[in-house]
């Protein structure tokens, strides 16, 4: 069975923005079958609607699957890896700027905090998301201007993530002229090797 990676844009971003399309082709000429789905409405990203799509998008997962998430993508999977049925397990997770809490300048606005209050206020069940992936790794950046770098603590704490520390990335997206990440690339062929 082929390897399968799903790379979950964020909030306002769409598969064709940053690392994204590099990501997938570097994937797919080491074999591995890549969906860079987009996202539905992602100015407005909804915790439910987003979990659903990723699972239908999905389908049936197994430990050939892989993840990697940037930013809100990175709580979409994890609150997805939350609803599998109790057998399934999953080959690994990486989250980039992943995040439980953030900086007030991601909330400047009405919409913004309408968007972000419930991926804040909505707990996020840990025990259960572990049951489905042993593997998962963090990568940050110590000038994040949305995501306090406090976070990556929050992932190795309850999660047993590996924490990746980049520098002067800011928010590791295309908008930060973030469109080429080894890091990432790393720690997924770290993972379906391990």
């Amino acid at each position: 069975m082929s390897k399968r990676a799903f790379i979950i844009h964020g909030w306002d971003d769409s598969p064709n923005n940053g690392w994204f399309p590099w990501l997938k082709k570097k994937l797919e000429a080491a074999a591995v079958e890549v969906h860079v789905p987009a996202m539905p409405d992602p100015e407005r990203p909804d915790i439910d609607t987003w979990a659903l799509f990723l699972k239908h998008a999905v389908g049936q997962a197994d430990g050939q699957t892989f993840f990697v998430g940037h930013s809100i993508g990175g709580q979409t999977i994890l609150r997805y890896l939350a609803t599998l049925p109790a057998n399934v397990k999953v080959g690994g997770a990486v989250l980039v700027a992943g995040w439980v809490t953030l900086k007030p300048a991601a909330t400047e606005d009405e919409d913004s905090v309408a968007v972000a209050t419930p991926w804040l206020e909505r707990p996020l069940n840990w025990p259960k998301i572990r049951t489905h992936c042993d593997q998962f790794t963090a990568i940050v950046s110590d000038d994040d201007q949305f995501v306090p770098i406090e976070d990556s603590q929050v992932f190795l704490l309850e999660l047993g993530a590996k924490i990746i520390t980049e520098h002067h990335k800011r928010h590791l997206g295309g908008l930060d002229g973030v469109v080429v990440l080894p890091s990432v690339l790393q720690a997924v062929a770290q993972m379906m090797n391990g």
